[in-house]
């Protein structure tokens, strides 16, 4: 079986290219990534020697670098991570995103189309479904909730998703998608809030907390995430969504209070800045889908799965660091200090 995993550099791709690799050691593992600011080749460093494992970079926008791809290596599975995924980016550059998130899917899964897959994966987010209205606990997100987006990337993750099932109907094309919330865990790009809150406090800097911090999130850990993708691209069935969620509400401030108090730091580095545009109050996911057709459940409770992301950060200081002393910090700058 040859599987191909866009953005595979990135935070979640590359936690599922590790999984499979232990999962499956006779799998030829291909990893498609750009390499752009959240794409990090030094994430890849432990598997690049894997005899089943082949790293190449490449645009998803690129047709015939990816047609050419798929005629040299024959795959069997595309799982798409490949996506520009901040918020704030999609705020301050919206183009970038609708030609990654839309165009390029479009281009795998015409080249999928062209060559032949036995299944094609979607990965895209929860942020699609919109928010949820804090005085409501009792709402979730589940896979008929209508699509009511926020913002140009989950309007960008949107608009795939609908291109996805447009191609599954039309075309025939053998695909599923998973709808994700929050994920949490090893090489998370810095920019996010939990490896932000992580990197600032050991450097004793502000922590940046938007509006008034009472956004409610559910987190998912990493790799109970991945294991959710591998059940859906062996068993699930084509043509359906399947939501994928932690069970781990937290309010952001609650995450940052927390953070500060394993690592030993007090409260009043936390800032609180100018709050996103049209930002999001409360997600949260029902998996009972994935649960009753996959017996799929998160294994990692949100006290276990936060410190061992804190454990980690302090021990690849190396991996962290030299991401945010390059370009990153410029971005850093805009989002947060100047407002």
């Amino acid at each position: 079986m040859t599987v191909i995993v866009t953005g595979g550099a990135g935070f979640i791709g590359s936690n599922f290219i590790f999984h499979m690799l232990r999962t499956y050691p006779s799998y030829r593992i291909i990893c498609l990534d750009k390499l752009t600011y959240a794409g990090n080749l030094a994430t890849l460093k432990d598997v690049m020697d894997n005899p089943n494992f082949r790293f190449v970079r490449l645009d998803i926008c690129d047709r015939q670098g990816v047609y050419r791809l798929f005629e040299e290596e024959k795959p069997d599975i595309i799982v798409n991570f490949a996506a520009e995924s901040h918020v704030d980016r999609s705020i301050d550059n919206p183009e970038i995103f609708l030609k990654t998130n839309i165009l390029g899917t479009q281009v795998l899964m015409d080249a999928c189309r062209k060559y032949g897959i036995s299944r094609y994966h979607q990965v895209s987010t929860d942020e699609v479904y919109g928010d949820l209205p804090l005085d409501r606990p009792d709402l979730f997100f589940t896979e008929e909730t209508p699509i009511h987006t926020s913002s140009p990337y989950s309007s960008s993750k949107a608009g795939a998703d609908l291109l996805v099932m447009a191609y599954n109907r039309t075309y025939g094309l053998p695909v599923t998608i998973s709808r994700c919330s929050n994920n949490y865990g090893p090489y998370h790009f810095p920019e996010k809030l939990i490896p932000l809150m992580i990197a600032n406090a050991l450097a004793d800097k502000p922590l940046p907390v938007y509006g008034n911090g009472l956004n409610v999130r559910d987190w998912l850990y990493v790799e109970d995430h991945c294991r959710a993708i591998d059940l859906i691209i062996h068993k699930g069935r084509t043509g359906e969504v399947y939501n994928v969620g932690g069970h781990n509400e937290m309010r952001n401030i609650d995450i940052v209070k927390l953070i500060c108090q394993k690592l030993g730091k007090p409260e009043d580095l936390i800032t609180y800045v100018k709050d996103r545009k049209g930002h999001d109050m409360r997600y949260a996911i029902d998996p009972t889908k994935i649960h009753k057709e996959l017996g799929w459940l998160p294994e990692t409770k949100f006290a276990d799965g936060i410190q061992k992301t804190i454990d980690w950060y302090l021990t690849h200081r190396e991996w962290w660091e030299e991401i945010i002393s390059g370009e990153y910090q410029n971005y850093y700058k805009k989002m947060y200090e100047e407002k």
